[in-house]
């Protein structure tokens, strides 16, 4: 076996035909969104990253019944969870069974237990809380109806909604931006409409697995009372669910600061109800303006802020963001699809900024609506975040990573409770790091080496060598309690003088764990992540430890037939089993996420991709496949079939007006289709280690002169 060199070499900022700056401005908003229907696909959104405000056409939250099935109104941040009671005491335990996978130990797995009994409940509660919170909708009395003339615009580079339209004869103009840092939204309102009227509405959670978190005919378990006054012009309401305090910040506060046009009248709408969860404003003056921020603790000595001060504050946010991170312009292409892939490039940097960048890693619906419970998986952070580090904002994905912290002691605890040493991460979890009951995430293990390869990307990411060293001191250790627990998942085969991978579940999920041994994928990201453990331990002035070197030198080998490698070495008919060619096509994962390993041959690695592109059954994929594909055939040299596969012409490759990445009926978004979509096309202009090649991903026939500014190199 030829020797794998891990190159450590980091190039940063670089450019293509950088002969003059790019124009980042124009790129920007040439690709503002602009609406002109009550499209219930075309939400748009402000935000942080860790809070994010979804409106309709009206530029508020006007009609969320009417967009509950569509891209949804969402008012959602890192800090809103809520828990339905435990009067059983349910235990997570309680949901634990027994595996042996011929390890020589026995391994407690968390699953989704089927017949009824305390079990059955404990995987139903465990799965369903906690479960995010919509924090209140802020909308207009209006019907929909009555408006016409619609004109909306998003514009990029100021992080502002701009809405225009006519509502039973009478002009509206509505702009509304949220502030960088706070979970703060502001609005200014001008209409000569002396019946308008602000509406705060505040739903009680459903704990659906996938929906808007909106339970509208729930009262009597969700208040809204009066809190004071910050000021004169400051009417703060306190929300309290279920009578009582609940799961981290199920008690909060909305502080509503009016600015021009002071409200005239409030009304508490209850009706026969001894509750109410509506609040009106009646404003009387042709021009409105009000901030609204969500807050989980009262703070008296908050700042209270006007519009202008959160609009200017957007404004100074997105220009440095479109400005200190990389950019890439897609206008001197000739290939008529170039204008469309700069439109998803960039409405998917927009995007996940807003709903990608907070203290905990996102759910694939990030801060607009509920999937999973609101919960988020730990195996989908590389496609949410990698594109940080690769795009010039290393600090959003280095913010998000430090939950790992917190997540510590209950990773340790699972390897423990499965006879491993170090920590296992689990797969679907919330804030607290408990991991959620299931037939397939708890056996799942691609999502152990992402730590190690987000770290990684960061250390990459500067040339600054005190920056370096603040990443190795602080993921350091992380690092090796991570490989621990690799080195110890591994099965020394004795008899073939290799260690397999077993008892677990690939990422194409369609593969069960008790039958499927060494998933290429997953043999390739063991060998390049301890790899990568080594080098840590070196920068950090240890040793290599040695029995990592021996997994590394005696790993598995990827299994192949008839020049085509397999989906596992234990799925031999692999090309006559529907399960086999459905889900995600992750063997080319293993060349493409990831560098070239000796497990890897490059001829039968290029024949399987073809294979792939021909035969696969692409009606049952997910979004951030088509990217997966792109990287392979970028790494095979196949620079056309890299583009072809960003825009293939497939359901769960559709991008929405407002840049978000349509699945099906159930996820109208995706953001780790958009994450994906940001890290092939990196690496299709800034290559890999070893790559020579200017914008090895395009074809160099002259149809495709990107030009590109800031990408870093994937390994």
């Amino acid at each position: 076996m030829k020797k794998y060199i891990l190159l450590l070499t980091t190039i940063i900022s670089c450019s293509a035909f950088a002969t003059q700056p790019i124009d980042r401005k124009g790129v920007v908003r040439r690709n503002n969104p602009h609406v002109t229907t009550l499209d219930t696909l075309a939400s748009l959104t402000v935000g942080n990253g860790g809070f994010a405000f979804t409106v309709d056409a009206t530029g508020l939250q006007s009609f969320p019944r009417m967009y509950s099935n569509g891209v949804p109104l969402g008012t959602m941040s890192d800090w809103g969870w809520h828990s339905f009671d435990n009067p059983q005491q349910l235990r997570p335990e309680d949901a634990l069974k027994a595996y042996d996978f011929g390890r020589g130990h026995t391994e407690f797995y968390s699953i989704q237990y089927r017949d009824r009994g305390r079990q059955h409940d404990a995987t139903e509660w465990f799965r369903q809380n906690p479960h995010r919170m919509h924090l209140g909708a802020v909308g207009l009395g209006l019907q929909p109806e009555k408006i016409t003339h619609l004109d909306q615009t998003l514009d990029l580079w100021t992080g502002m909604i701009d809405s225009r339209f006519t509502y039973d004869g009478k002009p509206y103009h509505v702009q509304t931006v949220c502030h960088p840092t706070r979970d703060l939204i502001a609005t200014r309102i001008v209409t000569d409409d002396r019946k308008m009227e602000v509406h705060f509405d505040f739903p009680y959670p459903t704990g659906k697995h996938s929906d808007d978190a909106c339970n509208w005919d729930e009262w009597e378990k969700n208040i809204t009372s009066f809190d004071g006054a910050l000021s004169t012009n400051t009417d703060t309401l306190k929300r309290v669910l279920d009578g009582k305090s609940r799961f981290d910040a199920a008690d909060y506060y909305v502080a509503i600061h009016w600015g021009e046009g002071t409200r005239s009248h409030i009304n508490l709408c209850g009706g026969s109800h001894p509750t109410w969860n509506k609040v009106y404003f009646n404003c009387a003056s042709p021009t409105t303006s009000f901030t609204c921020e969500f807050f989980d603790q009262k703070d008296p000595s908050r700042q209270l802020l006007t519009f202008d001060q959160v609009a200017a504050a957007s404004a100074d946010y997105w220009e440095r963001y479109w400005t200190e991170g990389a950019i890439v312009d897609f206008s001197a292409c000739t290939d008529p699809r170039a204008a469309e892939l700069e439109r998803r490039v960039v409405l998917s940097q927009y995007l996940l900024a807003v709903n990608d960048a907070g203290d905990t890693p996102p759910q694939e619906t990030g801060l607009t609506y509920n999937s999973w419970f609101g919960k988020f998986h730990l195996e989908m952070i590389w496609w949410h975040q990698a594109q940080f580090a690769l795009w010039g904002h290393p600090e959003l994905l280095d913010h998000t990573l430090e939950w790992y912290f917190k997540a510590e002691p209950m990773a340790r605890e699972i390897a423990t409770r499965q006879g491993f040493k170090g920590v296992r991460w689990m797969k679907m979890t919330d804030p607290s790091a408990t991991e959620a009951p299931s037939n397939v995430g708890s056996f799942l293990i691609w999502q152990q080496p992402h730590l190690i390869y987000l770290a990684e990307l960061l250390y990459r990411s500067t040339t600054d060598e005190q920056k370096k060293q603040y990443y190795l001191k602080k993921y350091g250790r992380l690092i090796e309690e991570t490989a621990l627990f690799m080195h110890s998942f591994a099965t020394y085969d004795h008899r073939g003088d290799r260690f397999v991978l077993k008892g677990c579940i690939p990422a194409q999920e369609t593969l069960r764990a008790a039958e499927t041994v060494n998933p290429p994928f997953e043999l390739s990201y063991w060998h390049y992540a301890m790899q990568v453990a080594q080098a840590w331990r070196e920068r950090c002035g240890m040793p290599r430890n040695t029995d990592w070197d021996e997994l590394i030198n005696r790993i598995s080998p990827l299994a192949a037939k008839d020049s085509l490698y397999l989906a596992a070495e234990t799925a031999p008919e692999t090309y006559e089993d529907i399960r086999f060619t459905s889900d995600h096509p992750a063997v080319l994962g293993a060349v493409g996420i990831l560098p070239m390993t000796p497990q890897a041959d490059t001829s039968i690695m290029r024949n399987t991709l073809h294979w792939i592109l021909d035969k696969w059954n692409w009606d049952k994929t997910w979004g951030w496949d088509f990217p997966m594909v792109a990287m392979n055939a970028a790494r095979m040299d196949e620079p056309q079939h890299a583009v072809d596969a960003l825009l293939m012409d497939k359901r769960t490759n559709t991008y929405l007006p407002n840049g978000h990445n349509y699945q099906d009926n159930r996820l109208r978004l995706y953001l780790p289709g958009n994450g994906g979509l940001l890290t092939a096309v990196a690496m299709m202009c800034a290559g890999w280690d070893g790559n020579e090649k200017t914008n090895p991903g395009f074809p160099a026939d002259g149809s495709w002169d990107v030009r590109w500014e800031g990408l870093v190199p994937m390994p």
